[in-house]
């Protein structure tokens, strides 16, 4: 039986040809303007209802992880976990919406969902993601997760956007750990053998989104603006991708099927993939230390 994925014979529902084409090259495609201004209505206006329910919380707990400086004057924000969770809305968003179908594209006809979060990068300071790979986190048999990143706001250079190494998907695998702990990052001796130089940072109108491989080195700087820049990312799999560890149960909505049949046999890659801690906090707090 073949280790790699079979041919997607699904004709594009969302994405063009080159832009299917520039995502197995690069590893990562961004798309501007890919949802609708009714989607982004809807999930604007929940994004804020959890804004303000943050201002009761002093620190970061099942929900919320707080940035330190985290006031019921000025909520500072870094993630609010497992979105879908938390409100039928998000769900909605990404078990029905083009993202889904873009998804499908680029996977094939089954596909399941895996986890997602509402990352904010709050003005003036939202904090730093260290150049990482995302599979060492969550790994599975094979490695086709993907992650839809969407701008609920206008992302503009200095807003902390999300940086792409092109083509780092298909080199090395990072180790993420330092000796015995848990780093969640790329070391700095192994930063240098990537083409850092090249990383493309996307940037664009409320309703762009990004599509990046589970593989593909990416990291993000603070935010120097003074505008917040949430960034609502799900993640999904090929259905004949299955997880290695239970971090998915976290969500009721972990490994659900969203298109397509279910897969009655595993696909394996033959290139091996680190196993992160089966448990862990977001990668705010690994990554910083806390």
């Amino acid at each position: 039986m073949s280790n790699t994925a079979p041919p997607n014979t699904t004709p594009p529902r969302v994405l063009t040809d080159e832009q299917i084409a520039a995502y197995e090259r690069d590893g990562f495609v961004a798309v501007a303007g890919l949802v609708a201004a009714d989607w982004l209505a809807r999930l604007t206006e929940v994004t804020e209802e959890f804004v303000e329910r943050s201002r009761t919380c002093d620190r970061s707990d099942l929900r919320f992880d707080l940035e330190p400086g985290h006031t019921p004057e000025r909520p500072r924000l870094r993630r609010l976990n497992s979105p879908v969770d938390q409100h039928a809305t998000y769900w909605e968003f990404a078990s029905t919406s083009m993202i889904v179908d873009a998804a499908c594209d680029l996977l094939g006809p089954d596909v399941e969902f895996h986890h997602a979060k509402l990352n904010f990068k709050a003005a003036h300071g939202g904090e730093e993601v260290q150049w990482h790979q995302d599979i060492q986190f969550w790994p599975h048999t094979n490695y086709s997760p993907l992650t839809i990143g969407v701008f609920l706001a206008d992302v503009e250079p200095g807003m902390g956007e999300v940086g792409f190494v092109p083509g780092s998907h298909t080199g090395e695998l990072f180790d993420q750990y330092d000796g015995d702990r848990w780093r969640g990052a790329l070391a700095p001796e192994d930063l240098r053998r990537v083409a850092l130089d090249r990383a493309v940072f996307p940037t664009g109108p409320a309703g762009t989104v990004t599509i990046h491989n589970c593989r593909t080195v990416h990291g993000s700087a603070p935010n120097t603006s003074d505008r917040a820049r949430p960034l609502l990312l799900q993640t999904y799999t090929s259905a004949d991708a299955f997880a290695y560890t239970d971090l998915v149960r976290a969500s009721r909505y972990g490994e659900m099927l969203v298109r397509g049949e279910p897969a009655r046999w595993a696909r394996h890659d033959p290139r091996p993939c680190q196993v992160g801690p089966t448990r862990y906090r977001s990668i705010f707090q690994v990554q910083q230390g806390a």
